[in-house]
């Protein structure tokens, strides 16, 4: 695998709750709604509080929000940017912040792993 995507689900405070590394040219709607599935199966308590799942532009479109109300009734809120440049979108900077977390830990700032598992494992550490 040539390239790598990584996919995290955090809460409001960044605490990451699922991660998911898939190839770089993998569907980010499809691997969105997969995430929620697993975090689903794993710990339903947490995401049975969600009312909204704020989401970048990457995420937007009427089935990834149809499925999320089907498998955890919460709407989806997709935070855009208004102008081009540096911006900070509000709700956004939660996940972009707990990446600038994890990148400061040499093994997940480079691809080292083989396998993606290996990656997922290593990233929710």
């Amino acid at each position: 695998m040539k390239g790598r995507k990584r996919h995290i689900l955090v809460d409001s405070l960044g605490l990451r709750l699922k991660v998911v590394v898939t190839e770089a040219n993998a569907s980010q709607r499809v691997v969105a709604a997969y995430a929620l599935m697993l975090l689903l199966e794993e710990r339903a308590e947490v995401l049975a509080k969600v009312k909204v799942l704020w989401v970048d532009a990457g995420y937007q479109g009427d089935h990834f929000a149809l499925a999320v109300w089907l498998m955890i009734q919460a709407s989806v809120e997709v935070i855009q940017r208004t102008e081009a440049g540096f911006e900070v979108l509000p709700k956004r900077w939660v996940v972009e912040r707990t990446f600038g977390w994890l990148n400061w830990y040499r093994r997940l700032s480079k691809g080292y792993e083989r396998l993606p598992e290996m990656s997922e494992q290593r990233f929710m550490r």
